[in-house]
């Protein structure tokens, strides 16, 4: 493979704080220095960045590959603001595609002024009665018709039906499988070739798919395997969320059996399961798994070498999983065996100081959604009206959690959240709760590095000689330098510090001019971009 340069740049590289160049060759980075250096290397092939900054690519540790392509290419509700508004999208949406099942993501009550879930009569009128499935922005409820309900045989009797049309648990579970049996291979395929194409645009160059049985099923999760093995685009690594399945999580090509292995549901449709009331619900919320489980499945999986994980939000489904699930597995496979094998849990959002020192014991790596907190956190947002305000400000403690060593990876669980790294980023920097922030770099460290140590790659993620060519090319305004511990207005720009330096976030963030994979090229801007890097001699 021919060797080029790429110089004029701002390179954020530990390696080489200062570099303004660097050479790829065979998929690898070959070198790193400065641009007058670089003229000495007899490269044939260049590309003058034109001060634009690189960085390693993001990685998004949480992603539902099927349903992200879904919103971006058909009904999205998420920019409704009223119920009404709502049911006019399905009905336009449903009068263009008549006689199909009608898919559509987004809606969240909470921000309407009616306060409730489209009904099942309400959606038979705005759909003609065509079989409507909507699920809500945390994907642990939806709103659907009377046609689907009837199609399901025993929902019923299942928990979580309601004869209104908002089920969760499983019935939820139930009915979601029945409308997804209604999207065919290759509008599965171009779903996942359109996320592909955004999270690429987005400087993303890999992503976690959490896939399951319950949730999108082993022809779509086998299925983006082969796609993403067969065509450019971002590295997909898959999680399997089946109990007691490591061995098949790895006949399916899965890295780990885990991901959505759901040991409890999630705050927004009152499923996440409390150790006391919901403030706006007489309920706790609901656990699907209880510690033998748990611990029956970590040791399995430590036994054939997969990596084991769980989806657990509330206090009481992290109290099963940590304090009985991986109790349990150590009497069995042992502290040491368990920690080797890198176990997840996915969201961790109401982790207090007990549980995060079991995180500790364990060697649990944290998937956290910094974007969870900008979009529902705060005194006021929707854990507020959840939780009440005292517990909603507990949770999502990157702060505490990165503070005592517990390794974050993050990503958005989109379609929950829209794909986004930089957002999440300035999130997790910007937390609502105060002393929760961390820094932009240990912030982008986790979006990055962290993600890859997340399925135990720990040499990628990073800009050095010897590793993978797998980076970003953005336009970026102002690169400043922070200190561990400060914020994202507190920022030093002392050039002696030779720490290499980030986007200031304050203002609008980075666009995404390249990003590349393995030395291959998956997303160029457009040629007219004004700040697209441009292609020449040496």
């Amino acid at each position: 493979m021919t060797a080029t340069l790429y110089r004029g740049g701002r390179i954020y590289s530990p390696a080489s704080p200062r570099a303004t160049a660097f050479v790829i060759e065979d998929g690898r980075i070959a070198w790193l220095g400065s641009d007058d250096a670089a003229g000495s290397l007899g490269v044939t092939e260049a590309t003058d960045l034109g001060g634009a900054l690189v960085t390693p690519a993001f990685v998004d540790a949480h992603v539902h590959t099927t349903a992200t392509g879904l919103a971006l290419t058909g009904l999205d509700l998420s920019a409704a603001v009223t119920l009404t508004e709502a049911l006019d999208t399905v009905a336009r949406y449903a009068a263009s595609r008549p006689g199909g099942t009608v898919l559509g993501h987004g809606w969240e009550e909470t921000r309407w002024p009616e306060g409730r879930p489209p009904t099942a009569e309400e959606l038979d009128r705005a759909a003609g009665g065509a079989q409507v499935y909507l699920s809500r922005a945390d994907v642990h409820s939806a709103a659907v018709s009377s046609a689907l309900l009837a199609a399901v045989p025993g929902l019923a009797g299942m928990t979580g039906y309601s004869p209104g049309g908002h089920v969760t648990v499983d019935a939820h579970h139930a009915v979601r499988a029945l409308a997804h049996a209604s999207i065919t291979a290759a509008q599965r395929a171009d779903a996942q070739r359109a996320t592909r194409t955004a999270a690429g645009a987005l400087g993303i160059g890999s992503f976690h798919e959490c896939g399951g049985p319950g949730i999108s099923g082993e022809d779509d999760f086998t299925g983006l395997l082969a796609l993403a093995a067969a065509e450019p685009g971002p590295e997909v690594f898959g999680y399997w969320g089946e109990l007691m399945a490591a061995e098949k999580a790895r006949e399916l090509g899965a890295v780990g059996a885990g991901g959505d292995l759901f040991a409890d549901g999630a705050l927004g449709s009152n499923t996440a399961a409390l150790s006391s009331h919901y403030a706006d619900k007489e309920s706790t919320g609901h656990v699907y798994l209880d510690g033998q489980q748990i611990g029956r499945h970590i040791a399995e999986c430590v036994r054939h070498g997969v990596q084991p994980g769980f989806h657990a939000i509330g206090d009481h489904a992290l109290g099963v999983v940590l304090n009985e699930g991986f109790a349990a597995a150590a009497t069995e496979a042992g502290v040491d065996r368990i920690r080797l094998a890198r176990p997840r849990i996915e969201h961790a959002e109401m982790v207090d100081a007990d549980l995060i020192k079991q995180l500790v014991e364990y060697g649990v790596i944290a998937s956290v959604q910094p974007g969870f907190d900008a979009a529902w956190g705060g005194e006021r947002g929707l854990y507020a009206r959840r939780l009440g305000r005292d517990r909603a400000l507990t949770l999502n403690p990157f702060a505490a959690m990165a503070g005592v060593g517990v390794p974050l990876a993050f990503g958005s669980d989109s379609p929950v959240i829209p794909l986004g790294p930089w957002a999440a980023v300035r999130a997790a920097a910007s937390h609502q709760t105060p002393g929760q922030s961390i820094s932009v770099r240990a912030a982008f460290a986790a979006h990055t590095r962290g993600g890859w140590r997340a399925v135990g790659r720990d040499d990628e993620g990073v800009l050095a000689p010897g590793a993978p060519a797998t980076f970003a090319i953005w336009s970026a305004g102002d690169v400043v330098v922070t200190a561990p511990d400060e914020r994202i207005s507190r920022w030093s720009t002392d050039p002696r510090s030779a720490v290499p330096g980030l986007p200031n976030l304050d203002g609008d963030l980075p666009v995404c001019l390249r990003t590349v994979v393995r030395g291959r090229t998956i997303h160029r801007a457009a040629a007219d971009h004004p700040a697209a890097v441009s292609e020449g001699g040496p």
